[in-house]
């Protein structure tokens, strides 16, 4: 494709897409072969609560692909224990040829309990995976006696492909970023997630990482987003999207936990609005209506390519290496491509 009429904008973050499984596994494919043949560096997994699994998916993309990376982000360990994840991830990686990354997460709470698990020790669980999925990745034979998780002689029956396989984790808490500081190789921030918090996030986890002795661990941010010729569609476009994430994955407004109160204090959108919407969006007022333009803004990336970009570099700016961009609307393989024939990937200077 000529580069001709395109744009390059400095200070990008690397671009990926993020797929999840609200989608059926053949559309995955089809979009990750566009975001391939487009340009993206990656592909991401989402596996949401009683949606589809996406190992599936990311197998099947992994072996319709080449280049890109193929990420899961998050599992948890208590829909998989942590050594059926390090099964699955070695597989995985060994299907795309060294291309698998793999994300930890403790998983909505609310979601687990429904599982029938107690997830009283979030962050406990998440680090005695991350130590016995390394292991195992690693070649080792592995006996583990923890305050969530008991392993006695687990090994893989098959040697790695990668012996360091990058393990990254979900964290929004304190305790979880410093874990994440300590342990991890990347920090997946979640949709929904302003620049301001974002900015926090990565500080804390960098501080972490130097006390640790450690090199400050890779950030990967989800964003929804929405391309268009005329800007003003597009921010129309991306509030549905908006609006089924503050429905589907944040608490009632008088349950936020301290993470979700920060990141409304850190919207720019007074609590007392927030709120308002929150509650007119479950009542099932349309997200269009209810939606204005600071939650766009606060939680989307949306307009033409060309401010599109701008804003994706506003993220590399605060300290996000990657963007898995959530292409939203009823066109995005479209869209996709649209947005291929303005950006100039091999131009980037980070």
């Amino acid at each position: 494709m000529s580069n001709l009429g395109r744009v390059t904008v400095t200070g990008l973050p690397e671009l990926g897409i993020r797929l999840s499984g609200a989608l059926d596994p053949r559309r995955c494919v089809e979009l990750a072969e566009a975001a391939e043949n487009a340009g993206f560096a990656s592909i991401w997994f989402a596996e949401n609560p009683f949606q589809r699994g996406v190992m599936a998916m990311a197998g099947a993309c992994a072996a319709a692909t080449r280049r890109a990376r193929i990420g899961v982000g998050v599992v948890n360990p208590f829909g998989r224990h942590p050594t059926l994840i390090a099964m699955e991830f070695a597989a995985l990686d060994e299907l795309s040829e060294g291309r698998a990354v793999l994300g930890i997460g403790s998983g909505i709470a609310a979601a687990v309990g429904r599982m029938g698990f107690a997830n009283d020790r979030p962050v406990t669980a998440v680090r005695e995976t991350i130590a016995i999925v390394r292991a195992m990745l690693s070649g080792e034979t592995v006996t583990w006696r923890g305050r969530v998780f008991n392993v006695d002689g687990a090994r893989l029956g098959f040697s790695p492909r990668r012996l360091d396989l990058p393990i990254y984790m979900a964290a929004a808490g304190e305790r979880g970023l410093e874990a994440c500081g300590t342990l991890a190789d990347g920090l997946i921030v979640s949709n929904l997630t302003p620049l301001r918090t974002t900015e926090r996030l990565v500080s804390t986890v960098r501080d972490a990482a130097a006390r640790a002795g450690r090199t400050m661990p890779r950030v990967v941010q989800y964003v929804p987003c929405v391309v268009r010729a005329d800007g003003e569609t597009a921010g129309a476009a991306v509030k549905t999207l908006i609006g089924e994430m503050l429905t589907s994955f944040w608490p009632a407004a008088n349950e936020l936990p301290p993470a979700k109160a920060a990141i409304v204090a850190e919207s720019g959108i007074p609590r007392r609005e927030f709120v308002a919407a929150l509650d007119r969006l479950r009542r099932g007022e349309d997200a269009a209506a209810v939606l204005d333009k600071r939650f766009v803004a606060a939680f989307a990336i949306a307009g033409t390519t060309d401010q599109c970009l701008r804003q994706a570099a506003r993220y590399r700016r605060v300290g996000v290496d990657e963007l898995a961009l959530t292409f939203a609307g009823g066109q995005p393989a479209e869209d996709i491509t649209h947005f291929a024939g303005r950006w100039a990937p091999c131009q980037r200077t980070l």
